[in-house]
């Protein structure tokens, strides 16, 4: 199995990051502890929803979703740690379900790689060296509500951005937004992390968000042309519960952009609201999720947005562009399900994407491919291609 980057290395932006898992706040109280060894998820992001020791060095850990009907996605973190170097053996299960995330592990909760592992039936069974110094066994990297606060300052010491309080989750987390205003009044709008597992999301969502702000005459001539708004982690609530899918209300947050039921998804509505009000215009907008495979959820050309051939544009040039990727498309409209992309569709009348990378995509290709899609994006948006024809 090939070793995975360290997500505090995404690019020379997240290098001087600090420590990515935050462990000075308590959310899961869940622990393992036989004597010599200690297992515990008591830190943001940690899950573990039941955990015993079975004797002779063997635990078992039963994962349990924050409320049903759920998408199944269980998600874990754990730490462990001995008091004299010893190896065990954990087997996890999931109540009604089955797993989806491969184990990685860590050493310093920064730099992760895949755990070893074996499928018994329904129990994913580990054996892990544990000693005094704590390991990390997490679903994913763990990227935490911390991680976003350090990479956005980054971006605000290096470069000309704003970065704000946008509003208050259901448990009063604040969510953030980062802007870049040119000359313009049309906007291109970057979601993240509606739901709290899809890790690969975000870090594709990094290394796309700092091209389109890095300082080079494409990404300039683009800001002066159009402003850049990002809100990264729309769901702090469901990322720092180590939720599956949900916000702290037990609610799909990526299913209430028509009934705007939950504060955090409001808050979105309401700013954009108020910059159209002001006579600018929401352009183009992007959601940054994860699923089985590397895939953009699109609309359909004929659905009746502006310039109706323009993703499908954009995204056969990054096609071209990547001999060895193959840029999947799917057409979709779903107006009633309440979607972020639909909401762009049906609100603005303009193109929006899902943009879903693969679980277990190459943590080299997620950067590489973001990279690509983030410039041509530029080039697409700043072209003076007839974007109604094909």
């Amino acid at each position: 199995m090939k070793k995975l980057l360290s997500i505090c290395a995404l690019s020379f932006l997240a290098m001087l990051l600090v420590a990515c898992t935050s462990t000075n706040e308590s959310v899961n109280a869940q622990t393992c502890n036989s004597g010599n060894v200690l297992l515990t998820a008591d830190f943001a992001n940690g899950r573990m929803d039941e955990c015993k020791s079975l004797g002779n060095s063997e635990y078992f850990i039963k994962l349990k979703p924050e409320n049903t009907p759920i998408n199944s996605s269980p998600w874990y973190a754990f730490k462990i740690q001995a008091k004299q170097a010893t190896t065990i053996k954990v087997t996890m299960v999931v109540k009604g379900d089955k797993h989806r995330y491969l184990p990685k592990i860590s050493q310093d909760g920064k730099t992760w790689q895949p755990q070893p592992y074996k499928i018994n039936g329904k129990r994913l069974v580990m054996n892990i060296d544990a000693s005094q110094n704590p390991v990390y066994i997490s679903a994913q990297e763990i990227i935490d509500n911390q991680y976003y606060v350090d990479w956005a300052n980054t971006l605000q010491n290096k470069m000309n951005v704003s970065y704000d309080v946008l509003g208050k989750s259901t448990q009063g987390r604040p969510i953030y937004k980062i802007e870049s205003k040119g000359n313009s009044k049309e906007w291109l709008v970057v979601l993240g992390r509606q739901h709290p597992p899809e890790v690969t999301g975000a870090l594709a969502l990094f290394p796309f968000v700092e091209t389109l702000l890095a300082n080079n005459d494409l990404a300039n001539n683009f800001r002066e042309n159009y402003n850049v708004l990002v809100i990264p982690n729309i769901n702090p609530d469901g990322v720092f519960m180590g939720n599956w899918r949900h916000n702290a209300n037990g609610l799909d947050l990526n299913r209430d952009w028509i009934k705007f039921s939950q504060p955090e998804i409001r808050h979105v509505n309401n700013y954009l609201k108020s910059l159209v009000a002001k006579g600018e215009k929401i352009k183009f907008a992007i959601d940054f999720h994860s699923t089985g495979k590397d895939i953009f959820y699109t609309l359909p050309v004929n659905y009746g947005v502006e310039a109706p051939y323009f993703v499908k544009h954009w995204l056969g040039s990054l096609d071209k562009a990547m001999p060895n990727f193959t840029v999947i498309q799917q057409p979709g409209s779903k107006p009633d399900q309440g979607v972020a992309k639909q909401y762009f569709a049906d609100n603005y009348n303009v193109h929006a994407i899902t943009y879903e990378v693969g679980d277990e995509t190459n943590r080299e290709n997620i950067i590489i491919i973001a990279k690509n899609a983030s410039t041509l994006l530029m080039k697409t948006m700043l072209s003076n291609t007839n974007h109604n024809k094909e």
